[in-house]
């Protein structure tokens, strides 16, 4: 069992089921997973729900709502190394993002920050073990431009195991 942080943002229908579309398409095992989403944080194996809640929740209460715009697509390397995926990444709402996922990672889940790799604040769309099909996609997206905007107005609190996800507690921000 791992415990993730992470914003299912609030979006238009017609955007929601254009992200749906695509993910249904180029993202298929985290599309039968998961709803679109930014994670806020990484997988944590050993640290009951409670404790989790106990950090994440006076910090989510203090930050305001997140306005954001998807308006780039762009290619990420696995950490694995061993597939790419593509992203959505917001111009606006960008740095709130990333200082919420900072404040998240104080206190007792400072030692889970992973710092082997760079957080950007992304929706994940698409992948492929081929960089080439992914940058080609991301091109296109590109190209049409892309222009999604929503909020973040919670975080979740969620439970993975055995292939299913199940939200354990949603804390709303401060509105």
């Amino acid at each position: 069992m791992s415990l993730y942080v992470v914003a299912y943002p609030r979006m238009s229908e017609k955007d929601f089921a254009w992200i749906q579309e695509y993910r249904s398409k180029h993202d298929v095992r985290s599309f039968k997973l998961v709803q679109p989403h930014f994670t806020m944080v990484f997988g944590i194996h050993d640290l009951p729900p409670e404790t989790i809640i106990g950090e994440v929740g006076p910090r989510v209460r203090r930050t305001p709502i997140i306005e954001f715009e998807l308006n780039v697509a762009t290619v990420n390397r696995d950490s694995s190394g061993e597939s790419y995926h593509e992203f959505l990444v917001p111009e606006r709402g960008h740095a709130g993002i990333i200082r919420l996922h900072d404040q998240l990672y104080a206190g007792a889940l400072h030692k889970y920050r992973r710092l082997d790799i760079d957080y950007i604040p992304h929706i994940g769309i698409g992948n492929h073990t081929d960089p080439q099909i992914c940058r080609r996609r991301v091109d296109a997206l590109n190209e049409a431009g892309v222009s999604i905007p929503g909020r973040i107005e919670s975080l979740d609190v969620i439970e993975l195991q055995d292939d299913a996800v199940r939200t354990v507690e949603r804390i709303p921000l401060n509105a």
